[in-house]
């Protein structure tokens, strides 16, 4: 899979500054300080419930800030107008539907919504973005089929195509591998790290760390709505970060091709076992 970087405009700066978000009177991302490297793959981690899906929620200004604030480029994001913002951050959210019977390119072409208006109808310049965002994803004998029948993988990277034809400068993917078998897990990541090869700022959601490991730049680790580890993998995944992520006592290796850390799990731990672990001598 090659994406053309004729056409780059850059990789975007994208951080989060005493970041707090929430839902009613619950407070899910404490004062977050996260700096999202441009032009690589951030790969956001932890437990069930950390706040990660609802942080990446804030990064593509689906959710407002309680305090703090998301900037890109300098700029807060909350004072970009919605179309302007559809222009630069571009994201695929978990379990995306679409009508019964639509094709791969009919999807990819939503992908160009936010670049039409009442004065710029379909262009060219649309069409060539459909075709390139289907070439990037390896989908262009696919292009005519209806999503319904592609595999897992195939309909994956026809959702994350779309993004593509956006034209963005970060590209947010909540989960893009979930539910998927290895080989169309594969077939998503490779992808994914294109994109960034490509120079888009890209950040994505994932459960399993070795994977992670593998396919990241650059790791944030999120417990109960903090970021308690962030860097390159194999500076930042230890044995201690698992067990205090996940409750799990690990061993934590190099992978044999890639160099990246491996997550062996070994046994969960208790929870008194893990307050002992975590409180000050």
């Amino acid at each position: 899979m090659t994406i053309d970087r004729t056409d780059h405009r850059g990789a975007a700066d994208l951080r989060t500054e005493q970041l707090s978000l929430g839902y009613g009177d619950t407070r899910v991302v404490h004062e977050l300080d996260v700096a999202l490297p441009a032009g690589q793959v951030t790969a956001v981690v932890g437990p069930n419930g950390c706040g990660k899906s609802t942080l990446l929620g804030a990064l593509a200004r689906l959710h407002a800030p309680r305090s703090g604030a998301v900037v890109l480029d300098g700029r807060a994001l909350a004072t970009l107008r919605p179309r302007e913002a559809a222009r630069r951050i571009g994201l695929l959210p978990q379990d995306a539907d679409a009508p019964d019977g639509l094709t791969v390119r009919d999807l990819v072409r939503y992908g160009r919504h936010p670049h039409q208006g009442l004065l710029r109808q379909w262009s060219p310049e649309d069409a060539a973005a459909v075709t390139q965002a289907l070439a990037a994803a390896d989908l262009l004998e696919l292009a005519d089929r209806p999503l319904d029948t592609l595999s897992g993988g195939q309909r994956q990277r026809a959702w994350i195509a779309m993004v593509v034809a956006q034209e963005t400068e970060v590209v947010l993917l909540d989960e893009p591998t979930s539910a998927l078998d290895l080989g169309h897990q594969l077939e998503v990541l490779e992808l994914v790290h294109d994109l960034a090869r490509a120079g888009r700022t890209v950040v994505l959601v994932l459960h399993e760390l070795s994977t992670a490991c593998r396919y990241a730049d650059h790791l944030v680790a999120m417990l109960d709505g903090r970021v308690v580890a962030e860097g390159p993998p194999s500076a930042v995944v230890t044995p201690e970060l698992v067990r205090d992520l996940y409750g799990v006592e690990a061993v934590v290796m190099s992978d044999p091709v890639a160099g990246t850390p491996v997550v062996c799990p070994v046994r969960r731990v208790s929870e008194s076992a893990r307050t002992t672990a975590a409180a000050p001598a």
